[in-house]
């Protein structure tokens, strides 16, 4: 007999809890499996808890989502080399406080970003997603045209650069900086998938439009930064551990709230790769 997944909206734009569902037992050719990704594609954000499972466990379950994109910045996990580290301490703080989408400094990022919940702050710390499709919606149909001729840099040392400022952060990045030159990526992206349009510029790895000059591409992008976070479109979760969170990186963008030291917070992540975006 066929599983059925429960699903509960968590808020209006985007967002949905998924129940009925152990992350140790599901099988990637499951129709449970095909549920849980029709849910992403559809709420394009969901998330569900108590799943106490290991990174090798972790990780074979995201890898049902397709091939894994590795990250240059961060550590993984040692039996689990998918698996990356997103630990954020008193020493170390996250330097990411932007909103943004996963490695949009890549020619093809990621279709899906998976986070699992280990050490989880008692209070705050709460991450936030924002709807790109439903921005774009939004938006005045004279402007959707306009931006629909449109494309945008996006950089790595840009939205690295304040670990590239730190003492050793050149050497330190030096390898990932040059691995990853600057890329065009359309300023709206159509999902491949579902074939809805939606905003894929962020002020993290974004640097400017390109064929504006500075003034129009800087207030251009400022605006659309700003419509983006209108409140509507956006869902917050407050983590508890053995939380996973898997979204579709092609319509959303999110924010950490660093809002929790001195307490400790580590996340499992794992990117999935994706195509190049038109």
């Amino acid at each position: 007999m066929s599983r059925v997944l429960q699903v509960k909206k968590a808020a209006g734009t985007l967002g949905a809890y998924l129940e009925g569902v152990d992350l140790a037992t599901i099988m990637r050719a499951d129709d449970l499996f095909l549920q849980v990704k029709t849910a992403v594609l559809e709420h394009e954000v969901v998330f569900i808890r108590d799943q106490r499972i290991s990174a090798p466990v972790f990780e074979n379950f995201a890898q049902g989502f397709g091939p894994v994109l590795v990250h240059p910045a961060y550590g993984t996990v040692a039996d689990a080399p998918d698996v990356q580290v997103l630990e954020s301490t008193p020493d170390k703080p996250s330097k990411i406080e932007a909103w943004h989408s996963d490695m949009t400094f890549s020619l093809t990022p990621p279709t899906f970003t998976l986070l699992h919940g280990k050490t989880i702050p008692e209070y705050g710390g709460d991450t936030l997603w924002r709807s790109a499709t439903a921005a774009y919606q939004a938006l005045s149909e004279m402007m959707r045209e306009f931006l629909g001729g449109l494309r945008a840099v996006h950089d790595f040392r840009h939205g690295f650069q304040e670990s590239l400022a730190e003492p050793g952060g050149e050497d330190r990045l030096a390898g990932a900086v040059a691995s990853n030159p600057a890329v065009s990526h359309p300023v709206v992206r159509t999902h491949p998938e579902t074939g809805k349009k939606a905003l894929f510029v962020n002020p993290l790895f974004t640097s400017r439009i390109e064929d504006l000059s500075p003034v129009e591409s800087r207030h251009l992008l400022e605006f659309l930064y700003q419509h983006l976070s209108t409140e509507e479109f956006t869902v917050r979760l407050n983590w508890q551990p053995d939380t996973v969170v898997i979204w579709d990186n092609r319509s959303t963008q999110h924010k950490p709230v660093n809002d929790f030291f001195p307490q400790l917070r580590k996340l499992h992540r794992v990117t999935i790769a994706g195509d190049r975006p038109v």
